[in-house]
């Protein structure tokens, strides 16, 4: 038998199974709803009862888009390229075109056309092969609305399956649509819906792809060929298929023509003009794309997938708007900063995390990498959120911050020479055990400071003899935690063998007094979030990268419950006392005027910051603070342990200034508010152990020969112990960044100077 043969026989066997299920229609599941001349809505309640939420409120709302804090695209989420428009948005030439091609009864139907049906069988046979569709757009708009929203593999399979039951669904739910909305909403659903080939789904996306044109302004070709494609857009498709495309274009034409709705000169010029296509390029998809920013892009995607709690199929079908925090041009600006320190790809990783003050609002994050490809220049990690390494000395902050509190003013002055053994706290923690005994990095640090000095030097001898005075690091860690500090991090919790939820409550329960050291591995975000509460007078906020999360109305989106799906910042006043961050902010200055940072400075505005640097420069840190802006600085090598070749007050607090200079030039310098007379001041006194004769000037710091860093403590047979780094995990093959831990070194403990 012919192939010929064959196909007809196919055709007539559709013919007769067409013409049971036509009865099946009419006997099983329309009897109910006839009526007069015509199918009619006898009981619409249970019509619209009988439509799943997938054919009324989760209909493919189209791509997500990103968007700076300036307006500009970063990217687009999306599994299918769809950008739905309203019915104004379309020509109406489109609109005739796709009904006089698929379903020219269809102002006259109530979703169903069994007339229409039977006639495009009829049509088929003779002709050999499918010239004509049987269903009606409603009830193609119902399969692929259920097709496209289908979220399990039983789900697509329901709404593809070749069976009679699937029919008789389809059937009830056009009917039900018919009675929900008018014919022109559901000509225009299905044209937002319907797949176009090349990846364009729904005529937006579609009139772009091929024509580069919106969809309201095809002309009658560009139209006539749009309405063809769906049957067949791979056959007929015009950038790969031009031929096809003319044939099947023309067939519309002339459809159109036949039914009166083009007229004899419309259809012969239609037909004389050519198939031009002007491919336009498809929107950015995911964060690979986004050609500023990829990995806060990245920060954004976790955000709504774990904060906010949306699945990666509602990202890229929900056809949201996101307006996120990123600020443009301090990314960039910190992008070139960085790279002009730390080469693209270097094994040393540099990441600048900028978080506002008073917001929480993330404003950058750049690495000397790129993201999410797979060349050796390639992370998929965001690391300015991984807690990848310890920050060193800028721990101390959190000391100072819980002493001036608690009442030892800014001039509390201690005598602590070098090497110092605590009079608190033991070598490996608890109460019993071999002192803990710290040096710093060099000879030539004082034995006396006060603690504005102390913090400008980053005298490790100072702040542990400063934790000796507060009788316990508990204070230090709980206000560590208040400022946003977080110790839950998975490389944190690796310090206490996987045996602690909390790395922050392991060192209070221990006693471990390298804390104020900064050992512990540390997320950049967190360092730049808890620095942030300093600046902004004691108001912690959580860090956040978006403002407005709108759906694709353009309204704010909802949960399920109707409250709204992002809430907006979240921040805390008082997490610690104005008065002591003021004070705290004014005794940093001296950091970056007299001290460690002093190459982060920006000519002109009043930098607020700390350095950091851990055991063996295995990591160099900088923050830094003015009233806007907290930025964090981080340098290590994420797989490895590495001497990063330098202190925080170096590479780190160069990238600081070369990234704000061009972003505070064209502003006015904003001070931070004055001192808190009375937290200056303290109740304490002014020092013990034993009185200093003449002690060294708070505006001034005798400044060591040279960046320092943490050498840890002493043992009793007067080595020093590099205690703090556990060494970093290289795990080969992985893109999860090594632990590059601090901690105890068989329960030893260190830090670092700056």
């Amino acid at each position: 038998m012919s192939e010929n043969a064959h196909s007809r026989s196919r055709l007539i066997a559709k013919l007769a199974g067409t013409i049971v299920l036509a009865g099946a229609l009419f006997a099983g599941v329309l009897f109910p709803w006839i009526g007069g001349s015509g199918l009619v809505a006898r009981n619409s309640a249970s019509l619209l009862d009988a439509l799943p939420s997938a054919l009324t409120d989760r209909v493919p709302a189209g791509n997500t888009k990103v968007l700076a804090a300036d307006g500009s695209v970063i990217t687009e989420f999306y599994s299918n390229d769809r950008t739905p428009v309203t019915s104004d948005q379309i020509a109406d030439v489109m609109k005739q075109a796709q009904v006089d091609i698929e379903d020219s009864r269809f102002y006259e139907h109530n979703g169903l056309d069994v007339q229409g049906t039977l006639r495009a069988l009829v049509t088929n046979v003779a002709a050999g092969s499918v010239r004509e569709g049987g269903s009606t757009l409603t009830q193609q708009l119902v399969k692929q609305t259920l097709l496209q929203t289908a979220q399990t593999p039983e789900e697509r399979q329901a709404a593809t399956e070749e069976s009679v039951g699937r029919k008789l669904r389809e059937a009830r739910y056009a009917l039900a649509l018919e009675e929900k909305y008018s014919k022109d909403e559901i000509l225009t659903r299905y044209l937002n819906i319907v797949y176009f080939g090349e990846g364009a789904y729904g005529i937006q996306s579609a009139a772009q792809r091929y024509f580069s044109v919106n969809a309201a302004d095809l002309t009658l070709p560009q139209a006539a060929m749009l309405a063809g494609l769906v049957q067949s857009p791979s056959g007929d498709d015009p950038i790969a298929n031009p031929d096809n495309a003319t044939k099947r274009r023309d067939e519309v034409l002339r459809r159109m023509h036949s039914l009166g709705h083009i007229d004899d000169q419309q259809y012969n010029d239609a037909i004389a003009t050519p198939v031009q296509v002007a491919p336009g390029q498809s929107p950015p998809n995911g964060c690979i794309d986004a050609p500023i920013g990829g990995f806060f892009c990245a920060y954004v995607h976790d955000y709504l997938n774990f904060t906010l709690g949306l699945s990666d199929q509602e990202i890229e079908n929900g056809g949201y708007t996101i307006r996120t925090t990123l600020r443009p041009d301090l990314q960039t600006s910190a992008d070139q900063a960085v790279l002009q320190q730390a080469p693209m790809g270097d094994p040393l990783a540099a990441m600048f995390t900028a978080v506002e003050p008073g917001t929480g609002h993330v404003l950058a994050m750049a690495d000397n990498r790129r993201y999410g490809c797979s060349d050796p220049d390639c992370e998929s990690v965001v690391l300015n959120t991984v807690a990848g390494a310890g920050s060193g000395s800028t721990y101390k902050v959190f000391t100072a911050a819980a002493a001036l509190e608690a009442g030892f003013g800014s001039n509390y002055t201690i005598h602590a020479p070098q090497p110092y053994t605590s009079k608190v706290y033991k070598k490996n923690g608890g109460t019993r055990g071999a002192p803990y005994v710290v040096s710093n990095d060099n000879a030539n640090y004082a034995a006396t400071y006060n603690m504005t000095t102390g913090l400008t030097a980053s005298a490790n001898t100072y702040f542990v003899a400063l934790e000796d005075a507060l009788g316990s690091v508990e204070k230090p860690v709980q206000t560590a935690k208040a400022m946003g500090l977080h110790f839950d991090h998975p490389q944190q919790l690796a310090d206490c063998n996987n045996k602690c939820d909390d790395w922050g409550q392991y060192v209070i329960d221990n006693e471990l007094g390298s804390f104020t050291l900064g050992p512990t591995p540390t997320s950049p975000l967190d360092l730049a979030s808890a620095y942030s509460t300093v600046a902004a007078s004691g108001t912690q906020c959580d860090p956040t990268p978006i403002t407005d999360v709108l759906d694709g109305n353009g309204k704010p989106a909802t949960k399920d419950d109707g409250s709204p799906l992002y809430a907006g910042d979240s921040c805390h006043p008082n997490a610690i006392p104005a008065g002591v961050a003021d004070t705290l902010a004014n005794m940093m200055l001296n950091v970056v005027q007299d001290g460690t940072g002093r190459s982060a400075a920006v000519p002109g505005h009043d930098i607020a910051g700390k350095t950091g640097t851990i055991q063996g420069d295995n990591s160099a840190t900088f923050v830094g603070l003015t009233p806007q802006y907290a930025v964090s600085v981080m340098y290590y090598n994420p797989k490895a342990q590495q001497n990063v070749g330098g202190h925080g007050g170096g590479l780190p607090a160069r990238i600081f200034s070369a990234a704000m200079t061009p972003i505070l030039a064209g502003q006015p310098n904003t001070p931070f508010p004055p001192a808190d007379p009375a937290v200056a001041a303290g109740t304490h006194g002014g020092g013990y152990s034993p009185p200093v004769a003449n002690p060294p000037s708070t505006n001034r710091t005798p400044t060591p020969s040279r960046p320092t860093t943490t050498t840890g403590g002493q043992d009793n047979g007067g080595q020093t112990d590099n205690g703090g780094q556990t060494g970093g995990q290289d795990n080969p093959g992985q893109t999860n960044p090594g632990q590059n831990n601090g901690g105890q070194d068989n329960g030893s403990q260190g830090g670092g100077n700056g």
